[in-house]
C-alpha cells in the first residue's frame, strides 16, 4: 500500500480581517480627506495590508505610504504586497497625527483620516461617515 504525503499543517493564521474604511465618491472637486480609516490596532505591519487590498480597485498599486510617528512609532520601513515594495515613511507632520498618505504612481495621493483604534464604535462611525461626506479637514 502506497501512502500519500502531504504538507505539515500548522496552526491557522489570525485569520484575515477585511480594513474598516470609508471612501468619499469619485467627485472631481478638491478635498484634504478622501475617507477615514479604523483599524484594530497600532500595528502598521499588521494593519496596512489589508488597507491596501481594500484601496487597490481604486487607487491601485500604491507604492509609498506616509503616517504619523507619534500614532505609529514601530513598524517596517517596508513591506512587500502581491509581489510588490511598499516603503513606508514616518514623520511627525503628515498633516496632524490621525492622517495617513498613500501614493499610487500614476493616479495620484490619498489622504485618509486615521480613526483611532481604541475608539468607540459610535464615535468611530461618526468620525467616518463626516470624512467621507466633507470635503474638509477633520480634527481630532
Amino acid at each position: 500500500m502506497t501512502g500519500i504525503m502531504s504538507e505539515p499543517t500548522f496552526p491557522p493564521q489570525q485569520p484575515f480581517l477585511a480594513a474598516r474604511l470609508t471612501l468619499a465618491g469619485p467627485d472631481p472637486g478638491l478635498r484634504r480627506t478622501d475617507g477615514a480609516w479604523w483599524p484594530r490596532s497600532h500595528d502598521l505591519g499588521d494593519e496596512l495590508p489589508a488597507l491596501l487590498i481594500a484601496l487597490n480597485a481604486r487607487w491601485g498599486r500604491i507604492t509609498r505610504v506616509t503616517v504619523d510617528s507619534g500614532m505609529w512609532p514601530v513598524g517596517p520601513r517596508r513591506m512587500t504586497l502581491a509581489g510588490r515594495v511598499v516603503h513606508l515613511s514616518r514623520c511627525g507632520t503628515v498633516a496632524g497625527r490621525h492622517r495617513i498618505c498613500l501614493l499610487s504612481y500614476g493616479i495620484g495621493r490619498c489622504d485618509l483620516l486615521v480613526v483611532p483604534p481604541e475608539s468607540p464604535p459610535d464615535e468611530a462611525r461618526h468620525l467616518m461617515d463626516e470624512a467621507r461626506d466633507t470635503p474638509s479637514s477633520i480634527n481630532l
